[in-house]
């Protein structure tokens, strides 16, 4: 297994060798595949219909403090130095997971197993794409063995072959009480605050987040919460990473952090919002005030400037027509940026060039890190963070992990945030935030 040391640096237990053997499948319910496996367990699905689940782990990477980037890039070069697999590629291997939002994340309850970084490559997984399903099974370290993988293969397969094409997703747990990490006078005191230092000129733009507190009534099913959401959210990416059997952390976030291909970039502004309307009318007129807001406008165009400044080192950036991006209960003014890279990338570099976006941190970055630590009253964890995969390419696809929620057993901490600029009214950005809740919480409480 490839691992970071306790001084986050990681020790190649592995030995460098991944091996994986792969067949096609019968399509079969996901969540009841995830329902039946041990933990470590991941899931990852994007708006086109890419899907993976996978239980186990083959090997695991992890890192924290300032060096986790380096960290797990040093790590995946040794664990994807020697890789056998068949199979198509969408099937083949890769690391599947996410980063806290800080570097100095501790993780204390209830983020307990989510250290600064953790990515699994799954030792059983399953694959969903152009409506084919294959099934995975791979082993990591010196004593990898193709045959040994094939039986664990045939093994994994009869485990597998009598589950259900549909599971039902279970009925919600139920709401018992929901408690604010942060009241709305103190919400609105941090906002006029924060307005405060930006006419100053302290800062450009902060994202200020609260937390919502969810006692539930019976345990949660968090696959089948996930299985509700895609139903729900089917144009949102969706992400599980559940290290232990005490949570799991997931969502249906909207954006796009980073795709790549080879020295492809793709990656996008997504930043200002208001609610969908009850009549087509209502709904237009509601894109319309996205579109001429000054405020959001200014909103977004930060966001697109920075995007643009910190992919420029790394090779020619594009930037396309804005437009208003609709979703089942809200929309967005979203830009799309493409890039091309002058040399070879690792996924890794381009997710840390671009975290955290001003979409969720602020302007300058380390003034807006500052002044979320002296304002929000909680750990957001991994909260806005990356979530996503890399393969031994290196290519890979992230979504920043925001509309989410960490939960497990009868309690959830749900996130929302929004971002605060000069003319930002503290009453209007507290009513923003409910909205934001809404995609879990909805699969929370009982119909």
């Amino acid at each position: 297994m490839e691992q970071a040391g306790d001084d986050g640096r990681p020790t190649n237990a592995a030995g460098g060798r991944l091996v994986s053997r792969t067949r096609e499948v019968s399509d079969l319910s996901f969540p009841a595949f995830l329902a039946s496996q041990p933990v470590p367990n991941v899931s990852w699905a994007t708006p086109d219909g890419f899907e993976l689940v996978g239980s186990e782990a083959a090997a695991t990477l992890t890192a924290g403090g300032t060096d986790r980037f380096d960290t797990l890039r040093e790590a995946a070069a040794a664990l994807f130095a020697d890789v056998d697999a068949d199979g198509p590629p969408a099937a083949r291997p890769r690391a599947i997971g996410g980063f806290a939002f800080d570097a100095a994340h501790d993780p204390a309850p209830p983020w307990t197993g989510f250290p600064g970084a953790l990515f699994v490559v799954p030792r059983v997984q399953l694959t969903r794409a152009d409506d084919r399903t294959w099934l995975t099974v791979a082993a990591a370290g010196p004593d990898a063995d193709p045959t040994t993988v094939a039986t664990d293969l045939d093994a994994a397969h009869d485990t597998v072959v009598d589950l259900p094409m549909m599971r039902p997703s279970g009925g919600p747990p139920g709401v018992a009480a929901t408690r604010r990490t942060t009241s709305k006078a103190e919400w609105t005191a941090g906002v006029a605050e924060c307005v405060e230092r930006i006419r100053r000129g302290d800062l450009r733009k902060v994202v200020l987040a609260t937390a919502l507190d969810v006692d539930l009534a019976s345990p949660v099913d968090v696959p089948g919460t996930l299985e509700r959401l895609r139903r729900t959210y089917p144009e949102c990416y969706r992400f599980l990473v559940q290290p232990t059997d005490e949570a799991g952390f997931f969502g249906p976030p909207p954006e796009r952090l980073v795709k790549m291909d080879g020295r492809e970039i793709e990656t996008e502004a997504l930043a200002g919002s208001v609610a969908r309307g009850d009549t087509p009318e209502e709904d237009a007129e509601l894109a319309r005030s996205l579109e001429t807001s000054e405020k959001i406008r200014h909103e977004q165009g930060v966001v697109v400037d920075a995007i643009r400044e910190r992919l420029a080192p790394l090779g020619g950036v594009r930037v396309g027509e804005r437009g208003v991006r609709k979703f089942a209960n809200i929309q967005h003014l979203r830009t799309p940026i493409t890039a091309t890279l002058d040399g070879d990338a690792h996924v890794l570099d381009v997710v840390e060039a671009l975290h955290p976006t001003p979409a969720v941190g602020g302007l300058p970055p380390e003034r807006a890190r500052e002044i979320i630590h002296e304002t929000e009253s909680f750990d957001r964890g991994w909260y806005a963070a990356p979530m996503g995969w890399f393969d031994a390419r290196g290519d890979g696809e992230f979504a920043v992990g925001i509309r989410s929620a960490v939960a497990g057993g009868r309690r959830a901490r749900l996130y929302a945030g929004n971002g605060i600029v000069a003319d930002s009214d503290p009453d209007e950005e507290w009513a923003e935030l409910g909205p934001k809740f809404r995609p879990v919480l909805d699969e929370l409480e009982h119909e």
